[in-house]
């Protein structure tokens, strides 16, 4: 993508998966974010989070390995859980699939 100045009449206006109102407060991006990532990428498979608690979750189903599989990638990730007192999107996103 071409270079547009801040004050341009023509600046691209990002996807929504990128912006604020795409992503959840509690972690991770909610529906209209989902979407919107998969109208720029076609073909993804994209999905929202497993929410549901692990006690609940049917051992071996397709949704407990979803969550374990991202609970192992996420819980591997460099950064920090805290920032400032508040808690950082890696964080938000762990707690969000009760990792």
């Amino acid at each position: 993508m071409a270079y547009i100045q801040h004050n341009s009449p023509f600046k691209k206006k990002t996807a929504a998966w990128e912006r604020k109102e795409g992503k959840d407060p509690k972690g991770g991006l909610n529906q209209k974010g989902v979407d919107s990532y998969k109208r720029e990428n076609p073909g993804s498979n994209l999905q929202t989070a497993v929410t549901t608690p692990p006690s609940e979750l049917k051992k071996g189903s397709k949704a407990a390995k979803r969550r374990k599989a991202f609970c192992a990638r996420m819980s591997g990730m460099p950064g920090a859980l805290m920032k400032d007192g508040k808690p950082t999107r890696k964080k938000l996103a762990l707690d969000k699939w009760n990792c």
